[in-house]
């Protein structure tokens, strides 16, 4: 079912907080600059304070009454995110918007976690299961807090299975990426159906950017300075075959209106409905209206 008539607007958030992981570069960045814009007083959650540093000055020269703050956390060490949900639930501010974003991506060796999961596994679902888990209290105490997780078209590749998420018999670098962002999704849409269970006050949702330009497919990861083959082959991409790949300023639409549109629900899976977007069992298209420009997204229920 077609909806040519709903919009893409950004309410006013003045007085919501907001925690963004990886909001440094990439889609995080974005999103947290839109936010900010909003009005909504944003945390950066990442892993190196001078970045996030850069990324906060970089919005500021576009919005100057930005209100960011960092914290640093390491997805990829279990410790550092328990220490994370302490630092903010000492703070105690109850937390509006949880945006799960961060992201390893198939980094060509096989790479553990401090805890010694998998890394894609390890920082990218683990890690955000167990912030989520960390910041339950603070979004209970908001009035309608919504937790956003990131996926990926990823998720939809054949023969995923958690026999081995770890990777300890093969190591498939977007196999295991894959695995990863499926748990994401799954975990999502479990969360929404425990908060509406156990009465939470939380709304959990998914949202994925398509084929989105950042740092996270042109080669930067955990502990990589240089971009890999396929990297490089990616970044051609770009320039060969533009109309596959959306900027980052499209590529947050999905995750933001999940986020903070109205009209946003839980356990649905937000993204880009074009060439190459691909999604699995029943799906419902949307069109919002983003400034005379339409928009594609579907959700899945």
């Amino acid at each position: 079912m077609v909806k040519p008539d709903l919009t893409l607007a950004v309410p006013d958030l003045a007085g919501k907080l907001a925690v963004v992981t990886g909001a440094n570069s990439g889609l995080g960045f974005g999103l947290a600059k839109r936010l900010a814009a909003a009005d909504a007083d944003v945390v950066l959650a990442i892993r190196s304070r001078a970045k996030g540093e850069a990324a906060i000055e970089e919005i500021r020269r576009e919005v100057p009454a930005a209100k960011l703050g960092i914290k640093q956390v390491d997805l990829a060490s279990l410790e550092s995110v328990a220490a994370l949900g302490e630092e903010l639930t000492a703070e105690g501010r109850p937390i509006d918007i949880l945006i799960n974003n961060a992201g390893v991506m198939t980094p060509p060796q096989r790479q553990v976690t401090s805890d010694g999961f998998e890394l894609q596994f390890g920082a990218n679902h683990l890690g955000h299961f167990a912030l989520t888990g960390h910041l339950l209290p603070l979004l209970g105490a908001a009035t309608s807090s919504r937790v956003v997780t990131v996926s990926s078209i990823a998720a939809t590749q054949p023969k995923l299975t958690f026999d081995d998420p770890n990777a300890q018999h093969g190591y498939k670098a977007m196999h295991s990426y894959g695995i990863a962002k499926l748990a994401q999704l799954m975990f999502a849409v479990e969360l929404d159906r425990r908060s509406r269970l156990g009465g939470w006050g939380l709304m959990s949702n998914a949202a994925h950017p398509g084929l989105a330009k950042t740092n996270l497919l042109s080669g930067a990861s955990y502990g990589r300075n240089s971009p890999t083959l396929q990297a490089r082959l990616t970044r051609l991409t770009w320039r060969l075959l533009p109309f596959l790949w959306l900027d980052v300023d499209e590529g947050i639409k999905p995750t933001l209106y999940a986020a903070v549109s109205p009209d946003a629900q839980g356990a649905e899976y937000y993204g880009p409905r074009g060439f190459y977007e691909t999604a699995g069992g029943g799906v419902t298209v949307r069109e919002f209206a983003n400034g005379g420009k339409s928009v594609l997204f579907f959700t899945e229920g």
